[in-house]
């Protein structure tokens, strides 16, 4: 069955932007009186529905976009046909026709701007196959639809910052980890953890220890394979009905909820918002909340106060602190808290001690979430070395150690921040707090492959849903690196080929 609620038809050239799509919508629904959040889907001609302005405006309604041939929009009666796209592609308007297409009624006709037309027209529930995406909520600080399919949601949420160094000689932009680590003392714990492979695996030292520096029962504590599995521990363990995602942050979340059988809200923040949460914007009956603080691609630090005002009997709230240690003070931190009711916290030690390969984190909860966490873990999930890892990085010394790196962290932030700023061509979101930026520019695909060609990689952000093809985060790196990278930079957006106009 096709879902009932409003199509909106688009036409489009070649090269239009997401923004412009999305704010011709906005306006055109406005005009209507009609609210995003009954859109059930974009619809347009076949040959535009990977354009990616078009792609991306649904990614941010949340909805899915249906394509049409030619040959079947040029059979649809339209009320303001044109003689330009009759002659191109054989309708008079392909916003209304795909519009109308598989619905009755056309609320507004084609609305234009500069490179886009858009129609919207009301269906009722009839026969089809029915899309994988529901329909969103308003556009403010908008709830997106549930999602499940993994092929027909969007953004590939498997693909990591790894894969743009991969097996290449780089600077290294793209990842997060810490450079020059793990240190030399922890690199000398690891290895003497060596002499025991013999043995299984006994995590109560590294339990105890993780209990310890963060002041909490060792009951409330689980060891994980880093933050990674217990994502997938929280999808296969907890009883959600309704999991709500909060983006754009790390897709490794929904990714596992999905691929245990979950049907996942997306709860979209919005750049002009500065990717800032009302919590308002989580659906009242979401059982289970995932929001990252400080969060990855954002760098936005979520104050602890708005994050509590999510969490409410029956519902999990799961936190996801794993660049939190890189926070001066670790200020707006939840790990230590058991007055919030629900809450999980996610911890991980890749960050700051470069421990990635290892594979080591932990989770923070009330006991019997951890005992159904644990329940559903492999016997000696976490491995002798990673034990090993995990008791080292707890002690006071390391403690102190990832205090100061937090503080050279901020110092180098700022300095690549202030870098950033001498470009008229590149906005950077701020405040930043985490050990990236998140920046956004035209042609921002372009100037990544040229800035790999001048040996530096930096992260795509059109795999995070919420951002698009216009954005990259970059991680922070010392101030001799940063120079090198700025001037790369320069010469990439010089090195830019001109566009015709016309």
């Amino acid at each position: 069955m096709l879902r009932a609620g409003l199509v909106v038809g688009i036409g489009a050239r070649r090269g239009v932007l997401a923004e412009e799509v999305v704010e011709l919508i906005r306006r055109t629904l406005q005009e209507a009186g009609q609210e995003a959040g009954d859109v059930v889907e974009l619809a347009t001609l076949d040959s535009r529905a990977d354009e990616p302005g078009i792609v991306a405006a649904a990614e941010r309604l949340g909805v899915p976009v249906r394509s049409h041939t030619a040959g079947a929009l040029a059979v649809v009666s339209v009320p303001n046909p044109s003689a330009a796209p009759r002659e191109a592609v054989a309708t008079g308007s392909v916003a209304e026709a795909a519009a109308l297409m598989n619905a009755g009624e056309l609320l507004v006709t084609k609305r234009k701007s500069a490179s886009a037309t858009c129609a919207v027209a009301r269906r009722g529930p009839s026969a089809g196959n029915s899309a994988s995406t529901n329909g969103a909520e308003p556009f403010t600080m908008a709830a997106m639809p549930p999602t499940k399919h993994i092929d027909n949601a969007g953004p590939d949420l498997r693909h990591h910052g790894d894969a743009e160094v991969r097996g290449l000689d780089l600077t290294d932009l793209a990842v997060n980890v810490r450079t020059n680590t793990p240190p030399e003392w922890l690199r000398q714990r690891i290895a003497a953890s060596l002499g025991s492979l013999a043995a299984y695996p006994d995590g109560r030292p590294a339990r105890t220890a993780v209990a310890g520096r963060h002041g909490l029962p060792e009951e409330r504590v689980l060891l994980t394979a880093g933050a990674a599995e217990a994502f997938v521990l929280l999808a296969r363990a907890l009883p959600a009905r309704r999991p709500v995602v909060v983006h754009p942050q790390f897709t490794e979340p929904e990714a596992a909820l999905r691929a245990a059988g979950h049907e996942v809200g997306r709860v979209v923040l919005r750049p002009e918002d500065g990717f800032r949460l009302d919590p308002a914007a989580v659906p009242e009956d979401a059982d289970l909340v995932v929001v990252g603080n400080p969060t990855n691609p954002t760098s936005v630090l979520h104050p602890a106060g708005v994050l509590e005002r999510l969490a409410r009997p029956g519902r999990t709230l799961v936190v996801d602190e794993a660049f939190m240690d890189a926070v001066p003070g670790e200020r707006e931190a939840l790990c230590g808290r058991t007055d919030v009711p629900g809450l999980v916290v996610l911890r991980s030690l890749t960050k700051t001690w470069g421990l990635a390969g290892l594979r080591i984190g932990y989770v923070l909860a009330d006991p019997a979430t951890i005992a159904l966490l644990q329940e559903a873990q492999p016997l000696w999930p976490v491995s002798s070395p990673a034990l090993a890892a995990a008791e080292a990085c707890m002690e006071p010394r390391a403690l102190v150690e990832a205090a100061d790196a937090a503080d050279r962290i901020a110092v180098d932030r700022a300095h690549l921040l202030a870098g950033l700023a001498e470009f008229s061509e590149v906005r950077v979101m701020e405040p930043a707090a985490a050990p990236f930026v998140l920046l956004r520019l035209e042609r921002a695909d372009e100037v990544r492959e040229l800035l790999r060609s001048r040996g530096f990689a930096a992260r795509r952000g059109d795999t995070f849903p919420g951002l698009g093809s216009e954005w990259l985060r970059l991680a922070v790196r010392d101030r001799v690196t940063t120079n090198r990278f700025l001037q790369a930079l320069d010469l990439a957006l010089q090195g830019l080929p001109r566009r015709a106009v016309g």
